[in-house]
């Protein structure tokens, strides 16, 4: 802690001097040391400000590890307000929203023997916690100990720092739903499993744990719910194991963690991770992984507040979907499968929902990591083959949760993104998105529900009994264009592409002209009555009709032309900013917080803390007045995102909102995931250099860019002046110089012409 203490007067003191000078920073050698963690983590189910926990973790790993400060089974794991730590938790929840599968939790408690979880909790401040990626520490002041954390994918090392006392113990609980310990003396080890789970898992569902510790016990004790046993083996409803020793004063008992979802044996394995390393050299390998990943993008040029939100939120983009596969004996890839319980050759990936994810997430993913979304795409390939179905939302299988077929665009994006246009999987991928576009699923939101309505009548009816059936219906038409496209690509036959290019336009069959937004309708083809566009629900999904009317990613100019051109089309934009953050809640019963969000927000109708809206202040560039997206791209970055525990303006979603920071902090943006391009809105930092995976370079420079100089005068790309409204996805790939002049007025003659703007399905030639 004292080393920690001086490095960060050290960095404070030359941070302020940079500041001081030039009030920007230009340049950062480590990023990872401008991440927070904690960012988000100050939300509760009224109010979300991110709905995070710090996950204490390497990119994408199998397990995560967070402080729990919330009760066994509550989805607030860690909120910032608590003030008691009641474990260290192995978690692998996705939101608070899921909950979490496969938890257990390590305590270490002094004095009296304490196991009950509201017994053995410590009172903890944030000023002796430190929150790293790659490292956690904490005092917990109840029990005079110190307990630091180091992971990696599929293991940890734990550090506690005991003061002199004969009763220093260490409490694992497996928790409740089924559980199992057993306590090994002679290796120092304890084995266990547990069941716990919120849905998603075949019924042989096991997360088994292997922890060693480094020094002798004295005390093995394990217990049966509230029942302390002297048993050294418990198997119940809710197990866990106690082990004590006597330790002198700053004592380091180390103990080694591993998890499989497998079998002890292959849990044994995952534990091998660590190797020789001591905790020390694990925390520093973590440090580098992170350091590298962090590295690919590096921005200067920017505040302080900028780059912690910026390296923060790209931390976030770094987590999910999860790694859900192990290495046998073999070092082969296998895993655990969450769809029928069998353990099956090849990759698998969970804890994602493709509602929120589509939209940035995934498109990231395919800019900078396509060999790993490559390995993605074998893993929803495997799931399909598994299950019947591709997921929507996993977690760690088929969760009933969202709406729409978004996994269309995730398979056809990663597919029309790669350079190669070579995947073994995606014949199976196809066919996959065939069956799931015209078939109802087991659940709800697997398949698409109404689709029998959907592919006669082009749309999902209001009175179906089908609830949110205009959101599904527009999603569901994204969805078609996104398997068109993949069609094309894959020279499948004309009749089969024109079927989905005509059911992509569907969302024509919502749109009402008389208030110029998409409506409910009816089986018969008349509009839902009466209509208010502030209900959320009800027709839509979290949100209302100012929100949904734009999820016509693929073809924006067909929207503006059902609006009767660009002027009405800006004037319905412009409205949604200027208009009262008024709602309708009647259909939830009460306030959801999504509202609540957009309401405090003080943007209008604007909704950032959720998805379906946050594409749209890129619009204005469909329709020649890209200043209006460069003002509003801006005032959403500088308004809706701070480094701070209420950082978030709504739920983070698995990396989609911290993505949207990331690329428009970088000036572009995925409005149509599916298609080649990138909008443009305004860079945040005077400088971005961007690694792709293939070696080559991204280059963006904006040198005259600050708080005032939001707008973009001109471009160049490569050079050459540039005035489309877009950027070309296989372009970059290439590498590229994009050269930004900034200024603090609109450029009203650049991006204005039809040329200029974005794609869309009705000017495809």
């Amino acid at each position: 802690m004292k080393n920690f203490f001086i490095k960060s007067v050290a960095l404070f003191f030359v941070f302020q001097c940079t500041t001081a000078q030039e009030g920007i920073i230009n340049n950062v050698e480590k990023p990872i040391d401008w991440v927070n963690p904690l960012i988000g983590s100050d939300s509760d189910h009224t109010l979300s400000n991110g709905n995070t926990y710090p996950a204490i973790a390497m990119p994408w790993a199998m397990n995560f590890w967070t402080p729990q400060t919330g009760k066994m089974g509550d989805g607030w794991a860690y909120t910032y307000s608590a003030k008691k730590i009641k474990g260290f938790k192995q978690t692998h929840q996705p939101s608070p929203w899921m909950n979490d599968y496969g938890q257990f939790s390590i305590m270490p408690v002094t004095g009296k023997l304490r196991f009950k979880e509201d017994e053995r909790e410590s009172w903890f401040s944030h000023k002796s916690e430190t929150v790293t990626p790659y490292y956690y520490s904490v005092y917990l002041a109840d029990h005079d100990v110190t307990t630091e954390i180091a992971p990696t994918e599929r293991a940890a090392r734990f550090r506690f720092t005991f003061p002199q006392t004969d009763d220093a113990y260490v409490v694992i609980d497996a928790f409740d739903k089924g559980s199992y310990v057993k306590i090994i003396p002679s290796e120092n080890k304890i084995i266990g499993y547990t069941t716990k789970n919120s849905g998603g898992v075949p019924d042989n569902f096991k997360n088994y744990f292997v922890i060693v510790f480094d020094k002798s016990f004295t005390v093995t004790k394990t217990f049966d719910g509230d029942k302390l046993l002297d048993a050294i083996e418990s198997q119940a409803d809710h197990s866990g194991a106690i082990i004590g020793f006597k330790t002198v004063k700053g004592e380091k008992v180390n103990a080694k963690v591993a998890s499989s979802f497998i079998s002890y044996e292959q849990a044994e394995r995952n534990l091998n991770e660590l190797g020789k390393n001591d905790f020390d050299q694990i925390k520093e390998k973590g440090k580098n992984v992170w350091n590298t990943e962090l590295s690919r993008i590096k921005v200067g040029g920017g505040t302080a507040e900028q780059f912690t939100t910026f390296y923060s939120s790209l931390y976030r983009s770094l987590l999910f979907p999860r790694k859900f596969y192990e290495f046998d004996a073999k070092g082969k890839v296998v895993h655990y499968s969450p769809y029928n319980g069998k353990v099956l050759p090849g990759y698998m990936f969970t804890d994602t929902g493709f509602w929120d994810t589509f939209r940035a997430l995934f498109p990231f993913l395919n800019l900078m990591y396509p060999e790993l979304n490559q390995q993605m795409q074998e893993g929803l390939s495997n799931a399909y083959n598994e299950s019947g179905w591709l997921p929507e939302w996993a977690s760690p299988g088929l969760r009933d949760v969202m709406v729409g077929n978004n996994s269309a665009s995730v398979v056809a994006e990663a597919y029309l993104k790669s350079e190669t246009k070579k995947n073994p999987e995606i014949e199976n991928l196809y066919k996959a998105l065939i069956h799931g576009a015209n078939n109802q699923g087991p659940l709800r939101a697997v398949g698409r529900l109404g689709v029998d309505y959907y592919n006669s009548l082009g749309y999902v009816p209001y009175d179906a009994g089908i609830n949110e059936n205009a959101a599904r219906t527009l999603e569901y038409a994204y969805d078609d264009f996104a398997i068109y496209k993949l069609g094309l690509a894959l020279n499948k036959p004309k009749s089969e592409t024109d079927l989905y290019k005509k059911r992509s336009l569907n969302y024509k069959n919502l749109f009402d002209s008389e208030n110029n937004l998409m409506r409910g309708k009816n089986k018969d083809g008349k509009f839902q009555t009466p209509f208010s566009p502030f209900k959320w629900g009800d027709a839509f999904t979290e949100g209302n009709s100012w929100h949904y009317s734009w999820s016509v990613f693929h073809d924006m100019q067909g929207l503006i032309d059902l609006m009767g051109g660009k002027d009405v089309f800006v004037s319905q934009l412009d409205k949604v900013f200027s208009l009262a953050p008024v709602f309708d809640e009647s259909y939830y019963g009460s306030v959801i917080h999504e509202i609540r969000e957009m309401q405090i927000a003080n943007m209008g109708q604007y909704a950032h803390g959720n998805q379906p809206i946050q594409h749209m202040t890129y619009l204005y560039d469909y329709a020649g007045e890209p200043w209006k997206t460069q003002y509003w791209v801006r005032e959403t970055m500088n308004r809706m995102y701070k480094p701070t525990p209420d950082g978030y303006c709504g739920d983070e979603d698995n990396g989609q909102t911290s993505a949207w920071y990331v690329f428009s902090a970088i000036g572009f943006y995925p409005v149509t995931p599916a298609s080649d391009q990138y909008v443009i809105g305004t860079p945040l930092f005077k400088t971005v250099k961007i690694k792709l995976q293939n070696g080559k370079e991204v280059s963006i420079n904006a040198p005259q860019n600050n708080a005032a100089n939001k707008y973009i005068k001109s471009m160049k790309f490569n050079g050459k002046a540039d005035a489309n409204n877009w950027l070309s996805h296989s372009e970059l790939l290439k590498g590229a110089t994009i050269d930004f002049e900034m200024s603090n007025t609109p450029n009203k003659n650049r991006g204005t012409a039809k040329k200029d703007f974005p794609y869309s399905l009705s000017t495809e030639k």
